[in-house]
This record gives structure tokens, sequence and C-alpha cells, in this order.
């Protein structure tokens, strides 16, 4: 009855998220309670959620003061030297316009904001493809892949939901793969190479000085306008800032959030004469977080306040900063929180012990020792077709207490899991790549078929790494 209850449960919370019948947070409150009630937990349910709490509220901490800490990096303006110097660098070459294409996207994703990411980009940068006449599915596909691939960050989505759901550490899922991340992005950026040149090629430019001779037959040196441009090349990133923010603002009422000054080259809170400080700071906590000595929560906790402090004196604009970002917050804080509902009923219940037993009965035992391997495998596509709430929250404890009869520990199976979000991106399901595509002017189709099958190969590719480093354990 209990493995029927939970198979049950799970499968009505995907429904409900993916026919769009119920928001995530809702149907994580909603469906567990009422499956936990009718599987007999009585008034025992509260205690089952709270000890789950518990289990999550360090995971809440790091959520919550990464997205303050970043969000305000974004404010002060950390990010627009590296935007201005991206578009000056690259000028006419194709080839370095796609790379800075996918080394912005991969300094912008840090925040963990996929939409601000999106919008930030493609404002500066799209108005340069039009100008060369790049592809602007070159665009998406590159930044969508890098901003995939660095979705694994513990601040970001999948890693905390991971961790949320199997009551682990975000730092010890995130650290250990490391080497998979890296590896993931140098392959990445080969594609960027790849296809700058190949559209080098197409507009038949094999030197930049020769431009003005390109395919597009446009005249590209002197002062006359470029087409698909308005203005000049030499203007540089700033001008190119200013014209797709005036683009961009429409999309405003979607994106939300940081997105609507983001590239406001006149807003309040740049702090230009603390660009060396916050950049200092920003690579300290990066470098403690990769050798962790420090809990990431309280790295975050101290690294938000000493940038609170020192970019913003007054009290007055630090209650305003950190009110910028509620709404951030409050959006991840607590769907992590109200997975606490749906993790505890599955555990207080005996649901998942019932689940993961009929596996170990059905997997054969020869397949045991590759559960972890199994996981990351199914994760590519199964975070494609549903959402990474349905998915970590409903299927991964099940697989992972399937995986403990094999020996294997959780934060394997949470290591692996997070291997499909190169392909989990490009999703449909994701808001972000909808947006994206949208402000791209790409048809997601276009998309997926440049984007998919390089997706699956840095998937696949940091899933071995995982494995050949020992992230990722073969029982």
């Amino acid at each position: 009855m209990l493995v029927i209850l939970g198979f049950l449960m799970v499968a009505t919370f995907m429904a409900l998220i993916m026919t769009k019948r119920l928001t995530p947070l809702l149907a994580l409150i909603i469906v567990p309670t009422a499956f936990g009630l009718f599987a007999g937990a009585g008034l025992g349910i509260g205690d089952m959620v709270m000890d789950a709490v518990k289990d999550m509220s360090s995971t809440a901490a790091l959520l919550m003061f990464a997205i303050i800490y970043f969000g305000l990096m974004i404010d002060v303006g950390l990010f627009d030297k590296l935007v201005t110097l991206i578009v000056k660098v690259a000028g006419h070459d194709p080839a370095k316009v796609v790379v800075g294409t996918m080394i912005l996207t991969a300094l912008i994703s840090l925040d963990g904001d996929g939409s601000t990411t999106f919008i930030v980009v493609t404002a500066a940068l799209l108005p340069v493809y039009q100008r060369l006449g790049l592809s602007p599915v070159v665009l998406t596909c590159v930044a969508g892949l890098t901003n995939g691939t660095l979705n694994i960050v513990p601040w970001g989505g999948p890693t905390a939901r991971a961790a949320a759901a199997l009551k682990v550490d975000a730092s010890d899922i995130f650290v250990p793969m490391l080497p998979s991340l890296g590896i993931g992005l140098l392959v990445v950026f080969l594609f960027a190479v790849m296809l700058g040149r190949s559209e080098r090629r197409r507009l038949a430019i094999a030197d930049p000085e020769r431009w003005g001779r390109g395919a597009s037959g446009s005249t590209r040196r002197g002062g006359s306008p470029s087409a698909g441009g308005t203005s000049p090349q030499h203007d540089g990133g700033k001008l190119a800032l200013l014209e797709r923010a005036e683009a961009v603002s429409s999309t405003e009422a979607v994106a939300g959030g940081l997105a609507d000054t983001a590239l406001d080259p006149n807003r309040p809170t740049l702090r230009p004469k603390l660009f060396w400080f916050n950049l200092a700071l920003t690579v300290a906590i990066m470098v403690l977080l990769v050798v962790d000595i420090v809990p990431l929560p309280y790295l975050f906790m101290v690294g938000g306040a000493i940038a609170l402090v020192v970019n913003f004196p007054k009290i007055s604009d630090q209650a305003k900063m950190v009110a910028s970002h509620s709404s951030s917050v409050i959006a991840v804080v607590s769907m992590v929180l109200a997975a606490a509902v749906l993790t505890g009923v599955l555990s207080g219940t005996g649901m998942v012990d019932a689940m993961s037993a009929w596996l170990v009965d059905v997997i054969p035992a020869s397949m045991g020792p590759y559960m972890a391997v199994i996981t990351g495998l199914i994760s590519i596509p199964a975070t494609f077709f549903m959402s990474n709430d349905a998915f970590y929250f409903g299927i991964l404890p099940v697989l992972t207490e399937a995986g403990a009869h094999f020996g294997i520990p959780a934060v394997d199976m949470a290591r692996a899991s997070i291997t499909g979000q190169p392909v989990h991106m490009q999703s449909p399901l994701v808001p972000a790549i909808l947006l994206l595509v949208s402000l791209a002017g790409v048809d997601l189709g276009d998309h997926h078929k440049k984007v998919l099958w390089r997706a699956l190969v840095v998937a696949l590719v940091m899933l071995v790494v995982g494995v050949v480093v020992g992230a990722i354990a073969i029982g």
C-alpha cells in the first residue's frame, strides 16, 4: 500500500505542476499533506515536516544570502566593465564575439538567475550579432549551454533541490563536482570556438581587417551604419548596451527582479570607485568556496554584510538594497522550505523506504553498483521532460534510497543527478530559456536543433568526469 501511495503521490505532484494546475510551491505543500493524512500520519505529520525543515535550514540560508550577494554585485556594476571590455575586445571578429558570449554568460550566471543572465547577455551582445550578421541562434546556443552547465552552483536550483530532497549539505554536493564543472565549461568553450569559426567562414571573413569586403556586402569600416544596427562598431559596448536596454524594457513584466535596472548605465546603485574592492571581495568568496573551510551559508552572510556596509553606508540604503531582492529570495527560499513537506512525509510515513525496497527488487543485482551512474543518465531526459521540482523532490529520493541498498551514498546520487542540467536548461518548461529565445528573436525549434546534441555531450562528459575523479561512486 505504501508503495502505491508513494508513487501515486509523486505522480500527482508531477502532473499538477506540469499541467500548471498548481504552482510547485502549493503542490509541495498540499499534495504530500493530503497523501500523508491518508497514509495514517495523523497529527504526527507536523513533527515529520518540522524535522525536515531543520535539515533544510542551511540550504535555505545559503540561497538567501547568495542571491542577495550576487544581486548586489550586479547592482553596483561589478560586471558592467566586463561587458564593455568583451564587446571592445571582440571587435569585428565573429569568433571572438561568440567566445565572448560564452565568457560573459559564465560570469553573469554566477548570480544563479537564468532570466537575469540572459537579459544581460542579449542586451549587451545581440546588437553586435546583428551588426556583424551573425546568427542569433548561435547566441542562444552558447548562452543556454553555458548557463545550463553552470546551473549546478550550490545557490542555483538543482543543487539546492538535491540537497533539500536528500538532506545533505549543498557544498558537499558541489565542491567534489568542480572538476566536472571545469571540464564541462572547457567543452562549452570548444563548442563556442567552433561555432565562432563556423560563423566566420559563413561570412567569408578570414581576417577581421577585411570585414568591409565580407559576405554581407555592408561597409563595416569608417563611420557608416551597419546592417542590423544603427551605430558604428567603434562606439563600443556602452552604446550597444544603451541601444539594447531600450528593446529589453518591454520584457520587464516578464523578467522582473533585477532585470529592469541591470543594464542602466545611470542607475543610482552604481559604485565605480569601489569596483576593485567588490572584485577582490568576490574573488575571495570564490576561493573560500572552493577550499571549503567555511560553511557556505555563513560565507555569503559575511560577504553580503561586508558588501552592503562598504557600498551603502547609510542604513536606509542598506534596507532598500535588501528589499530590492526580496522577491527573488522569497521565491527560492519558500520553495526549499515547502519541499520539507514532501520529503518529511515521504520519509516519516515510510513511503520512501517501501518504494526503494520495491525498486531494489526490480533492479537486477548486477546493475545495483551503478545506481549513481544510472541516476545521472536518467536525469538527462527526465529533467528535460519534467521540472526540476518534479525530478529532485519526486524521483531522486526514491532512486537514492534504492542506491543505499547497494552501498551508494546519498551525496553521490545527488552529484550524479545534477549532471543533466545542460540539457534541462534547454527545456521548454524552463521560463528563462523561453525568455532568451524571445529576446533574441529565435525559434525554439531552431535553438533545439543547434543546442540539444551539444548539451547532451556536455552532460555526459560531466558524468564521466565525476566517475573518474571519484565524486560519483560505483559501489
